[in-house]
């Protein structure tokens, strides 16, 4: 299939996406890596306007930086980008294992950080793991800028908190040594069916879900059994809720064990 028609943009700096985004409001949809919208797109699941695409913006960094004890996504820093980056694997290596789950490598070397993000699918590892190291996103619009703590991001299935004519210009992620994280799917690459990542935190341990709820939540529990009987997950062709659970109580389980002996 083909996408509906629509204009296309290519601004150079980020106050010219900004303006568009100002002027075009929701008739407009912004492309970085294009994995998710241009699927979307061509399936006519969605019939924007406008699309903006930002892979031309210039001085744009394409790996990620060290800044004030936190890892910082640009726009344009790829998946397979981070996936490689001395700096994940010395100050966030749970990053680096997170990200290895993620679809296959040719999905990675084009899709971004930031656009996984910003998408907001409860089934895609990167939202649950922003939430469970308690980040946060840098977003700006012609109105000015501001930072949302990453549980005040998502507000449901491919839904976020953001304002009309916002968008997300970097993403940041505390350095943290440790953690892990355990998922599952028919097929390497898939959507997972569960996916659940884990930190130490003191004698307990800090967990999110990936695929079990509408939003990811930073659950903070000393029994993964408590913390599965807060999820809420939903039947639908691939799994049932009960087997959803059972598959979080048996991953949870894992990777809390992994994280409090790291």
């Amino acid at each position: 299939m083909k996408p509906a028609p629509f204009a296309y943009h290519r601004p150079s700096s980020r106050e010219e996406v900004d303006g568009l985004l100002a002027e075009l409001g929701g008739e407009a949809k912004l492309l970085a890596g294009g994995q998710s919208l241009v699927p979307i797109l061509n399936m006519r699941l969605a019939a924007p306007a406008h699309v903006i695409d930002i892979n031309f913006l210039r001085d744009e960094p394409a790996d990620p930086v060290l800044d004030d004890g936190a890892l910082v996504f640009g726009p344009l820093v790829r998946m397979r980008a981070a996936e490689r980056s001395p700096l994940v694997g010395k100050h966030l290596p749970l990053l680096a294992e997170v990200l290895q789950h993620v679809a296959h490598p040719a999905i990675r070397s084009r899709g971004t950080v930031t656009g996984s993000i910003a998408h907001a699918d409860p089934a895609a590892e990167l939202p649950a793991l922003l939430v469970l190291l308690e980040g946060e996103a840098r977003v700006r619009s012609a109105d000015g800028r501001r930072t949302v703590a990453a549980d005040e991001l998502f507000a449901g299935h491919l839904e976020t908190t953001l304002r009309s004519g916002e968008w997300i210009e970097e993403v940041r992620m505390p350095a943290r040594a440790g953690g892990a994280f355990e998922e599952f799917a028919r097929r390497h690459g898939d959507y997972a069916l569960c996916g659940v990542g884990a930190l130490a935190v003191g004698d307990a341990f800090a967990l999110s879900f990936v695929g079990m709820s509408a939003v990811p939540e930073r659950l903070v529990v000393g029994d993964v059994r408590e913390a599965v009987a807060r999820l809420e997950p939903e039947d639908d062709l691939h799994a049932t809720a009960d087997y959803r659970r059972r598959l979080a109580e048996t991953l949870g389980e894992r990777a809390a064990r992994r994280a409090l002996e790291a």
